[in-house]
Formats: C-alpha cells, structure tokens, sequence
C-alpha cells in the first residue's frame, strides 16, 4: 500500500512522514514533488508540516496554487484518504478543501510542545481502534495553529461529528490551559463531511515510535491502511457479484 508524502519548497517534515509511514509493516512512503500532476500510483495522500513557499504570504496561501493541489483536489473529491499535518492542515483549509482557517497562535509566539489530544470521534477512516475519549500524546510545533470558524461553521462541524481531536489536559478534561494555541473549542484536528479528508496541527508522524516519547501518532497511519484495505475488499467483492 503506497502513500504518496508532497514536497513543496520549504517541506520540513515531509522525511518524518516517510520515515513513519515506512516504519510501518504494509505501508509504503514516496516523496511527490509539488509540480507533479499525478496522484494515480497511490492509494492515500498525506500533505506534510513545514513552511511551504516560506509562508510569506499567509500559511498555505501560496501552496494551494501548487499543479499537484489539483490533483489532491481531484482525488479527494473521488474519496481517497488525504492527511494534512501542521502546514498540511494549513494548505487544506486554504485550499478549500476543509472548512475554517489557521491563524496566528493567541499568545503570538512560537508553541513546541507535546500535548494531549483527546478522541472525539471513533469511527472515522483515520480512528479506528482508537476509542472515544481516549487521549494521544503528539507534539506540536507552530506560530500559526489557532483554529478559527464562525458560529455557523462550528455549527456544522459539531452537528456533522467533524471534530475529530480536541486539546485536552491529561485526565482528558476540555480546558483552556490544555489549549496551546487559542484554537476555538479546543479544537486539533476536524475532517470533511465525508470523513476522507482530516487536518490537525499535532504531528502523529513525530509519535509514531516509542523511542520518540510516543508512539500514538502510528495509530493514525495504521486505521487509514485498514479503511483502504477494507475498502478495498468491500469493491471487489461488489466486481465478483456483477
């Protein structure tokens, strides 16, 4: 199974992603340079952390007109599984392609920190196995990871289940001193009404081997292969019976 990991100039977690991605048995990482045009080799897309084009105009502003967005774009609106970590998360909201926006942390510093992120939501392509209320340990590291939505947004994405993560103190109390970066609700981490698309701020590719202090992160990688294996034995099962 094969994840395709996007470069853009000024990518700097894009070699934490593949290290975790392979580190995993069944998975496969290979990096995608951002003026690629083709996504078709890979079964599932993840869009890395780092300062894409220097972030010089606004987080993600500049990635978004990258060829291969387009092709992002095409792939999840066809439902493949696309993961946007920090920077990632950033471009995907940019990009239209997850409601709201990240911006500047309310202390207006720099946070690098591990936090705890507190499950919301069970049964989406990317938390499998993982139950509600259970906590990750991730770190994070960003000056611009404040999630921010209007009331009718929020709205939705509560009604919707979209909330996937939440900052959390480590009894998994919702409070504003779990908060690291203002973000309204707590939130970390949401994903598109469809529930193929997930953005967050902590790095799960940064937790995914113990002897980095957490191996949580690894949990995310290995419930998007199960969604893609099952939703692959799920098509062709439906080829045999037509």
């Amino acid at each position: 199974m094969k994840f395709a990991v996007i470069q853009f100039p000024g990518s700097n977690c894009d070699q934490d992603c593949i290290a975790a991605i392979n580190g995993i048995d069944g998975l496969a990482a290979e990096y995608v340079w951002h003026k690629q045009t083709s996504l078709d080799d890979f079964d599932a897309i993840i869009l890395p952390g780092g300062f894409a084009y220097g972030d010089y105009l606004r987080c993600g502003a500049i990635a978004r007109f990258s060829p291969i967005m387009q092709a992002v774009a095409s792939d999840a609106h066809a439902g493949k599984l696309v993961l946007g970590i920090c920077n990632g998360f950033q471009i995907l909201c940019e990009a239209g392609l997850l409601p709201g926006a990240l911006v500047r942390n309310r202390s207006l510093r720099f946070v690098c920190d591990t936090v705890a992120a507190r499950l919301e939501v069970d049964d989406s392509p990317f938390t499998h196995g993982c139950p509600k209320g259970s906590l990750l340990r991730l770190p994070v590291a960003h000056g611009e990871g404040c999630f921010f939505a209007n009331a009718q947004t929020l709205r939705e994405l509560n009604d919707n289940r979209q909330v996937i993560l939440r900052y959390a103190d480590n009894r998994g109390c919702i409070i504003p001193e779990a908060n690291p970066n203002g973000s309204v609700e707590n939130i970390a981490g949401i994903c598109n009404r469809e529930r193929n698309i997930f953005g967050l701020m902590p790095h799960p590719d940064r937790a995914s081997d113990a002897r980095l202090g957490s191996a949580d992160g690894a949990k995310i990688f290995r419930s998007m292969m199960q969604t893609i294996s099952a939703n692959s034995a799920t098509s062709e099962r439906a080829k045999q019976v037509a």
